[in-house]
C-alpha cells in the first residue's frame, strides 16, 4: 500500500487524520495551537507561510515522513 501524499492544499485538520503523528513536525515550526478550530481549517501552506516556513519544503518533509512511517508499517506486517 502506498503512502498517503499530501499537497500545500491539504487542511491541517485533515493531515492529523491522516496521520496524528505528523503533529511534533507541526510543533517544530511553531504551531503550537493544532487543537484550535482555526487552525483545523488552515491549509498547510497558510500555516507555513504564517510560521515563515517555505510550504514547498514543509509538504516535502511531511511527505517523507509519511513514506517512512508507511514503509516501517509494511515491514512490520
Amino acid at each position: 500500500m502506498d503512502a498517503p501524499q499530501v499537497a500545500k492544499d491539504t487542511m491541517i485538520g485533515e493531515l492529523l487524520q491522516i496521520n496524528a503523528n505528523i503533529a511534533p513536525i507541526l510543533f517544530g515550526i511553531g504551531m503550537h495551537c493544532l487543537g484550535c478550530p482555526a487552525s483545523q481549517m488552515e491549509t498547510i501552506e497558510e500555516a507555513a507561510m504564517v510560521h515563515g516556513i517555505n510550504p514547498e519544503d514543509l509538504v516535502t518533509e511531511i511527505n517523507k515522513f509519511l513514506a517512512k512511517e508507511n514503509a516501517e508499517a509494511a515491514a512490520q506486517a
